[in-house]
């Protein structure tokens, strides 16, 4: 048995990392597969892919008056898939709807993501809003899925599914 850290030989901490390494990647998986069986989806992607738990995460999202990073992440997918002559429009909109500090639903996005998209706008392409994208599924993930999950709009989805 191996005692210590300073003790340890190079072999035994290599198997524990990769053996943290596995584990932490299998209670990954075992959390998002955690979907069905009269359950509300526990990870924010998989209530997104589903129709009615979109729709009921919006509902929840207008009642605190926050859907904008809801919708700002929706017109992200929806560019990303658009064909590229209808990408300058759909960015501009996106640009002045989501990310213009005057816009009407200004997302939280930090002032280096905000910059480096004022750079790009006049040569948009299918992975412009990537990173500011990732930012925002990323904040609705730490902020308003956690607050979701403990709402009464969750029974929505659980019955639902």
């Amino acid at each position: 048995m191996c005692k210590g850290l300073s003790s340890l030989p190079s072999s035994c901490l290599e198997k524990a990392k990769g053996m943290r390494v596995k584990l932490s990647h299998l209670a990954d998986t075992h959390h998002k597969l955690r979907i069905h069986d009269g359950k509300a989806p526990q990870d924010l992607e998989t209530l997104l892919n589903n129709k009615i738990g979109l729709q009921v995460f919006r509902g929840f999202l207008r009642s605190e008056f926050s859907e904008e990073n809801l919708e700002f992440w929706l017109a992200c997918e929806d560019y990303r898939v658009s064909p590229s002559h209808l990408q300058k429009t759909k960015g501009g909109n996106i640009y002045s709807q989501f990310i213009n500090p005057d816009s009407p639903q200004e997302v939280n996005l930090d002032a280096e993501t905000r910059e480096a998209l004022l750079c790009v706008m006049d040569s948009l392409c299918a992975d412009t809003f990537n990173t500011a994208q990732q930012r925002i599924f990323h904040l609705m993930a730490k902020d308003s899925f956690p607050r979701f999950l403990r709402s009464i709009q969750r029974t929505d989805v659980i019955k639902a599914i």
